[in-house]
């Protein structure tokens, strides 16, 4: 069977379709067949090398996908063959303080597919049935794949952590990406004011389709004065942060009193400054989130699959073009999610 694997670190090129063997299905797991799966801009960060974590190789790679149940498990309850499922992507040990508490996330042993264990772009996976969750009828296979990750990561940012409300005001960087696409969905449906960056007039045009209130193009010298104009005096109570070092002076100077920034990535480095006195003056809030809690992925499939929260595929791929794919995504070419099928 083919499968989307690394054998070691570095640029497109140690992206291989390979052929493997076809997994045996352990008593209290399950086989998917994959019909899709999505790409994340972590499967970048993973194919690239990760510093201070210790990914095994060779990799599948990938974390969201969706497909149908062909065998299971003698010890599973409560799945079929024959069950079209999404995938959760988050591993936990099930026993911790954390886990015990419902905040899965904070396991010390909390792991990604596709990042601490094989992924999911694979023609065949064997999978716990804790990963995975029903696919909504009135999706494609190709949508399904596409939402699982972006939303429960930026739900889990919005309002587990930052706790959005309605009467606030939110800037989304990077509209047009999976997890912005997802946020800007989010905060609407709390009801809360959207000001979403994006990069192109395109863009904009997905922005505003996903629900964003204000669009201002993140290429313009004075983008932030657009969002000042906008907030005025007050600032903006919450800006989601996926992008580091490029963005972060903005983001403070932008923040309102009360105001939190909750960040789930780096896509332009590590290290930013703070100014302690601005922090604690304006008793502002810096909030850190990886993925979620189960709880919160099933709140989140749970408005998916009633239509509450919509798919935004930008561009299917096959799996032996995998190197273009990832292309797509370091050029910045995509609009929503690309999607891989095998």
């Amino acid at each position: 069977m083919k499968a989307v694997r690394i054998h070691t670190h570095g640029n497109r090129s140690v992206l291989l379709c390979d052929d493997i063997k076809r997994p045996s299905c352990e008593s209290d797991k399950v086989l998917l067949e994959v019909k899709s799966a999505s790409i994340n801009h972590l499967d970048v960060w993973v194919r690239g090398g990760l510093p201070g974590l210790s990914i095994p190789l060779p990799l599948i790679m990938g974390s969201d996908a969706s497909g149908i149940i062909v065998e299971v498990g003698q010890d599973v309850e409560g799945w079929k063959v024959g069950d079209e499922v999404v995938v959760q992507p988050g591993t936990c040990c099930g026993e911790c303080e954390f886990c015990s508490i419902g905040k899965e996330n904070y396991c010390p042993h909390y792991g990604i597919l596709g990042e601490t264990a094989n992924g999911v772009q694979a023609e065949i996976v064997v999978l716990s049935p804790k990963n995975l969750y029903y696919k909504a009828a009135h999706l494609s296979f190709e949508e399904a794949a596409s939402m699982p990750l972006v939303f429960m990561t930026a739900y889990q940012m919005l309002i587990t952590r930052a706790q959005l409300q309605s009467n606030e005001t939110i800037l989304v960087y990077g509209g047009s990406s999976g997890v912005g696409s997802a946020a800007i969905q989010i905060a609407k449906d709390r009801g809360a004011t959207v000001i979403a960056t994006v990069g192109s007039d395109e863009k904009s045009k997905h922005a505003l389709k996903m629900g964003a209130d204000y669009i201002v193009n993140h290429y313009e010298d004075d983008w932030q004065k657009s969002v000042k104009s906008i907030v005025g005096k007050q600032g903006v109570n919450v800006i989601f942060e996926h992008v580091g070092p490029a963005t972060w002076p903005y983001s403070m100077r932008l923040l309102g009193k009360g105001g939190r920034v909750v960040t789930c990535g780096a896509t332009t480095g590590t290290k930013v400054n703070i100014d302690l006195t601005h922090l604690f003056m304006k008793q502002q809030t810096i909030l850190g989130s990886t993925m979620s809690d189960i709880s919160t992925y099933k709140a989140v499939m749970d408005k998916i699959n009633s239509g509450v929260f919509t798919p935004f595929v930008d561009k299917v791929f096959s799996f032996d073009d995998i190197q273009s794919a990832h292309e797509r995504i370091e050029n910045g070419d995509h609009i929503g999610k690309i999607v891989l099928v095998p």
